[in-house]
């Protein structure tokens, strides 16, 4: 019976190549975001930017609460807190 349905689930076998990619970038994509260095290297970014002037101080804090609010964010979904 093993070899009769590998044959007939062969043509599927792409579809669950896809699916298995779509995951692992998911998990990659969700392990950037709750990581806070990548929330730090970017606070350092905003930093620089202001330095050289390339950004209004405005800007900059603007920049700052997405960033921060995000993290806020990530930490509220991965902590649940308890009611």
């Amino acid at each position: 019976m093993g070899v009769l349905s590998f044959i007939v689930t062969l043509p599927l076998a792409p579809v669950r190549g896809v699916i298995s990619l779509a995951e692992l970038i998911q998990q990659q994509v969700e392990d950037e975001l709750h990581n806070p260095a990548s929330a730090r290297r970017a606070l350092e970014e905003l930093e620089e930017a202001r330095a050289a002037g390339e950004i209004t101080e405005q800007e900059e804090q603007q920049a700052q609460q997405v960033i921060l609010d995000d993290m806020a964010a990530t930490e509220q979904t991965i902590t649940p807190e308890k009611e």
